[in-house]
């Protein structure tokens, strides 16, 4: 056995440790005994026997004691059980499969979120990953025209990344809401998990697409997809950053359109439910509640697996009181 292993030995039987309470009450009553059975011889002076040298024999008696000893404490040890343990996991889960629908239209740079609505939303969602550790999640944008930035995916790392580059402009400006559902919808409609899922979030009204959110609806009930929605944006006006003739962008404040009655209406018909977000702390809470919503369910199994150390001390006792018994009845035999 690897001596580093003692660094992580458990005792089956600890209680016979205790046992090692009797080693000094031992070395106690070898040396009374040892004392008692002195013999004395009277003599007039101890001059002439002071040069007298001392038997090796005499010296090295003790080590009888030293080897019944470690007898002893190996064999209380050996009776303890020492052994390590080797747990290994077997981990079963019934993972959701998550499609991300991202607004990225130009309203989404409104600054009524925290820095922006476009970069509030990424950041939520790259922690809201972080959380669905077994999934696999999606990312799909949408604006005046739909794309799938990202396939469902185990990566998570590569699921960040994408949604990092996100960013207004990367399609025709616009808010087609049924194609970004539509979109969603077909990522997941190969899907074996057992729960499917879309998250759609949208500061703005349909206003565009080719296909109808109404139709979009219809398709997410039909593949039996579960839709949360989200609306973004302040109550009232936000300030919206409007480009300028001489290439400069002034911030603008301009009324918040919602859909919220769409959104509500996707939402309930297919199991899901709307939030409204309208600052940062409100949207991060959202992405909480539907994390909370949408457990994923993991069975852990535990193994674990004992190894016995306790032969080597036995083994080590044995040959400790062999060698004690050879040397008391051959070399030591001669003395008291």
């Amino acid at each position: 056995m690897n001596f580093s292993t003692w660094k992580n030995i458990e005792f089956a039987y600890p209680v016979f440790l205790w046992l090692l309470l009797l080693v000094p009450v031992l070395i106690y009553w070898y040396f009374a005994r040892r004392k008692g059975r002195k013999s004395v011889m009277m003599v007039s002076s101890i001059e002439g026997l002071k040069g007298l040298p001392v038997s090796w024999k005499v010296r090295f008696r003790p080590l009888l004691l030293v080897l019944r000893l470690l007898a002893v404490i190996a064999l209380i040890v050996a009776l303890a059980r020492p052994q390590t343990s080797n747990t290994s996991e077997s981990i079963d889960s019934e993972g959701i499969d998550i499609v991300m629908a991202i607004d990225i239209s130009g309203s989404m740079l409104a600054e009524d979120l925290q820095p922006n609505r476009m970069e509030a939303a990424k950041k939520v969602a790259a922690d809201f990953v972080d959380k669905r550790i077994s999934d696999r999640i999606g990312l799909v944008v949408f604006s005046g025209e739909s794309f799938t930035q990202c396939p469902i995916t185990t990566d998570h790392a590569v699921l960040k990344n994408q949604i990092m580059q996100v960013k207004s402009g990367m399609l025709q400006d616009g808010t087609a809401i049924g194609m970004g559902l539509a979109t969603s919808v077909d990522r997941l409609r190969n899907s074996h998990a057992k729960s499917k899922v879309i998250i759609l979030l949208t500061d703005g009204v349909n206003n565009t697409g080719l296909v109808d959110p109404l139709t979009a609806l219809e398709i997410a009930k039909a593949f039996k997809i579960r839709v949360y929605t989200i609306g973004v944006g302040t109550m009232g006006k936000a300030p919206f950053p409007m480009p300028m003739s001489d290439g400069s962008v002034q911030m603008v404040m301009q009324d918040v359109q919602i859909d919220e009655p769409l959104m509500k209406k996707i939402s309930k018909e297919t199991g899901g439910k709307y939030f409204r977000a309208t600052n940062t702390t409100d949207l991060k809470s959202i992405y909480d509640e539907i994390d909370q919503l949408e457990k994923t369910k993991v069975e852990i199994t535990s193994y674990k697996r004992f190894a016995e150390h306790f032969f080597l001390l036995a083994m080590i006792a044995l040959g400790c009181i062999l060698l004690e018994v050879v040397l008391r009845y051959s070399v030591f035999k001669s003395l008291p």
